[in-house]
Formats: C-alpha cells, sequence, structure tokens
C-alpha cells in the first residue's frame, strides 16, 4: 500500500508540470475535505486537495502521485455514509467538484454523456428539459454528485423498479492507478466483448479506477406520480405488506417505509397530518399512465389493507404527491431535530423484511436506545437510524455495540451489511463475514493486479 505523505517536492512537482490544476495547501482548506456525512468515524488531515478540471489533469495527478508513492483519495461531493471519501493523513485528496459538465445529452440512444461532478439532481433537470429521465435517485440527490453515486453503486428511492446506479451506466471513462485513460463502454444497449470492466468499477468506491466521465442510460420522462399512503398497527404488519404487494404482481416506482418514531419527526417537521399514531407506514407510487396507476395503486391498497393497515389514503394531485415524498426524503434530517443520529444501511431479502423489523426492535430493546427505522422496504434495504443523547459521553461505545448486532441481525437472515451506502471503511471488517473468505481472496487478487501500488483509496472497501 502507498504509505508516502504530500510533501514540498510533490507540490512543486504538481505545480511545475500541471499549473491549471487546482491544489489547496492551507490546513484550513484542507479541513474542510478531511470527512464525509460520517462524523463519528476517525479521519485524517489531506496533505493537499488537487481539483482537477479535465481527464489530462486526474491522469497527470495519478502518474505524479505514484511516482512520490502517495494514496489517493477520491471524493465527490463529501455526502458519503460510509468513510469513503474521508481523508488519510498525508495524502492527495482529488475532488472532482470541478467536473461539473454534461457534455451531451443524447435523445436518439437515450443517453446522456457526463463529468462526475455533476450534482444528479442538475442532471436530472438538464435531461428532463428534454423530455427524458434518469432514475437514479438517491434521497441526497440534491448534493451527492454522479461520480459519488458511481464511486457507491448508489441506491434511493426509484430502485424498486429501475435499479440501483450500475443498471443505468452504459460506459466509462477512468483513469488506471499507472495513469492510463480507458474506456469501458459507449452507447451501445447490449456489448458483451470481454470482461465488463464497468459493472467491476462501479461499485468499486475508488479503489480500482478513478472515473472522469460516464455515459449513463436514460428513459423517456414517466407521468407524474401517484401517491399512496398505508397506515399500519404493527411493524410486522407492514412488512407483510411488501411481501403481499410483491406477490400481487405490482411493480410501483417506490415503495418506501418509515416507523412510528419516524412518521412523527417528519410530521412535527412539515405538518402533513400523518397517523401518529401508526407503529408503521409504506408509502407506495406508481408512475404509469392514466388508469393504470389508477389500478396500480388500487392493487397495492388491497394487499396493504388485507396486511392490517387500518387507514390508507392516496395523493390528490401531483403537487401533493411531490410534497408526501420530499417528507420521506427527510426523514433522516427530521430525526436529526431530536438527538445525534448514526444512519445504518442494511439489506434483507424481501421476504424477510418483517424479521429485520422485529431484529431492530429486539436491538433497540436490549440497548436501551431509540432506533427509528426508514428505508426501501420494496428491495429490503432498510435504515435503522440510532438516536443518541447530544453529547453522550457512550456515544462511540453504543454506537459500535448496535452496529455489531444490526449487522449480525441482516447476515443471518441471508442479507447484507450495506445496501446502498458501500463498505468504505465503516464497515471493512464485515465483508469476509458476508462473502467469505475465497471470494474476498479474490477481490485482492483484483486490486492489485489493477493497482499494484495500493495508490487509489488504500484501506477502503478491503
Amino acid at each position: 500500500m502507498a504509505n508516502g505523505i504530500v510533501t514540498e517536492a510533490f507540490i512543486t512537482a504538481v505545480r511545475a508540470r500541471i499549473p491549471q490544476v487546482r491544489l489547496l495547501t492551507d490546513p484550513v482548506d484542507r479541513a474542510s475535505y478531511q470527512r464525509d456525512e460520517t462524523t463519528y468515524l476517525a479521519s485524517g488531515l489531506p496533505g493537499a486537495v488537487a481539483l482537477p478540471s479535465d481527464t489530462a489533469q486526474v491522469a497527470a495527478l495519478v502518474r505524479i502521485c505514484a511516482e512520490y508513492d502517495i494514496p489517493i483519495v477520491p471524493r465527490g461531493a463529501g455526502s458519503g455514509l460510509s468513510g469513503g471519501a474521508t481523508g488519510i493523513e498525508g495524502a492527495l485528496t482529488m475532488a472532482f467538484t470541478a467536473m461539473d459538465r454534461i457534455l451531451e445529452i443524447d435523445r436518439d440512444n437515450l443517453c446522456v454523456v457526463t463529468q462526475p461532478g455533476v450534482i444528479n439532481a442538475t442532471l436530472k433537470a438538464a435531461v428532463a428539459g428534454h423530455g427524458l429521465f434518469y432514475a437514479p435517485d438517491p434521497a441526497s440527490f440534491e448534493t451527492c454528485s454522479i461520480g459519488g453515486n458511481l464511486g457507491t453503486n448508489a441506491g434511493g428511492l426509484c430502485c424498486v423498479k429501475y435499479g440501483q446506479t450500475r443498471e443505468s451506466v452504459l460506459g466509462l471513462e477512468v483513469v488506471m492507478a499507472d495513469g492510463t485513460v480507458l474506456r469501458t463502454g459507449g452507447k451501445n444497449i447490449k456489448d458483451v466483448a470481454g470482461y465488463s470492466l464497468t459493472h467491476l468499477i462501479v461499485g468499486s468506491q475508488g479503489t480500482l479506477a478513478l472515473i472522469t466521465e460516464a455515459t449513463l442510460r436514460l428513459r423517456p420522462a414517466p407521468p407524474p406520480r401517484s401517491t399512496l399512503l398505508a397506515f399500519f398497527p404493527s411493524l410486522e404488519a407492514a412488512g407483510k405488506a411488501v411481501a403481499a404487494i410483491a406477490t400481487a404482481g405490482v411493480s410501483p416506482v417506490t415503495l418506501e417505509l418509515m416507523d412510528q418514531l419516524v412518521i412523527r419527526a417528519v410530521d412535527d417537521m412539515h405538518g402533513l397530518g400523518l397517523d401518529r399514531e401508526a407503529a408503521a407506514m409504506l408509502m407506495v407510487e406508481s408512475d404509469l399512465p392514466g388508469s393504470a396507476a389508477d389500478d396500480e395503486l388500487t392493487r397495492a391498497e388491497d394487499a396493504c389493507t388485507a396486511s392490517g393497515a387500518t387507514f390508507t389514503v392516496r395523493s390528490q394531485s401531483p403537487a401533493e404527491a411531490d410534497l408526501l415524498r420530499e417528507a420521506r426524503r427527510a426523514a433522516h434530517w427530521a430525526l436529526e431535530r431530536i438527538g445525534e443520529v448514526k444512519m445504518e444501511d442494511v439489506g434483507v431479502p424481501r421476504s424477510r423484511v418483517p424479521d429485520m423489523l422485529r431484529a431492530v426492535q429486539e436491538i433497540a430493546a436490549k440497548h436501551e436506545v431509540r432506533i427509528g427505522t426508514f428505508g426501501h422496504a420494496g428491495d429490503g434495504n432498510l435504515h435503522p437510524d440510532l438516536i443518541l443523547e447530544r453529547g453522550d459521553p457512550r456515544a462511540a461505545e453504543i454506537t459500535r455495540a448496535v452496529q455489531q448486532d444490526l449487522y449480525r441481525a441482516a447476515l443471518d437472515l441471508g442479507g447484507t451489511v450495506t445496501g446502498e451506502h458501500g463498505i468504505g471503511s465503516a464497515r471493512t471488517e464485515w465483508l469476509e463475514p458476508q462473502r467469505g473468505g475465497d471470494a474476498v481472496r479474490v477481490m485482492r487478487a483484483i486490486k492489485t493486479a489493477l493497482d499494484p501500488q495500493g495508490l487509489l483509496n488504500p484501506g477502503r472497501v478491503l
């Protein structure tokens, strides 16, 4: 693993060979790139921060880092939740925020070519102006970058129908650890020539290559969504409804869950008049046209009622549907109004959602803490949020104990310790228990083959 640190000689070399690149060396500037959203994780102060504006600058920076044996931490908007972009002491953080151009919107081939620093919401708005739709939809879409989404294979509210980020990637331009620039695909819908390097790099959290451009799949813009809310007397009933909706053949664009603690926090924040006595709420959305949406929500409503829902309500307008969706997006921030929140990210097979919800309740009782659970119940991805009193001196100890029990419960149910946030540096010790020693050995062999010097985001994932 690369173990050099930024020195005056390195800084001089960068400024001499790439005079046009912006390089931050002041400690105050560097400190702002030290952490991502996982503030509870230890992090190091970058030795310098580079903000390249094109692929050639990225490649040149990589070659200089290889010469001086300096690790590189790739960083998007810093909104990650796994510690994958936190600083490494003395290393170079390479922030891609200056590579923020949408290069082409291709209506004929239903794709867009973009640099990694473009914000997800900016890309969505740009293609919407052409009557097109970019499906990946993280809750932080207004602040997270496309590069960060690609690095973590980000999920979001639409995964149940459209899949994670990987399903919308046609090709990449990447810089390898030796400074080589590769293209791994293009605008072809079908392409099986050789190994799928595109899908190997997406989700690798900057440990295999640095993404400098992406060709992403678009779809014709769907109609405005229709929304159904269903309230339940127990978490288990809500979990059963998730399975019932799937077996009824319903394919909603969104199928989200909030427990009572989250319902009340969101209602306090937005004043929506939600059923505060319900133990759980499901939000089901359809983006089908006209009567097809009505039919889809009717079948979902029937499944919820049969599973024990006590109350259901539908949005009366697209504006009301948008308001309800934004309230769900704000669930994490609503919880932050009532305490210090540690957000988790586990996934289980959809049929085991009721069991995972029950396990979360048992873990909260065991540790005598509050856990508010919300998430993408339609694909089994849940976010149990541990809520602690601000300034609690036991915060680190309690957080680790709760995390260990959550991860073990998910694995015992055939699930995963991360559905969409990534291993990063937060869950490295759990990769082998989930994947097994042989699988991790293969991953290490791939890492070594592509990055023998260990330059790219060392200590993350593996």
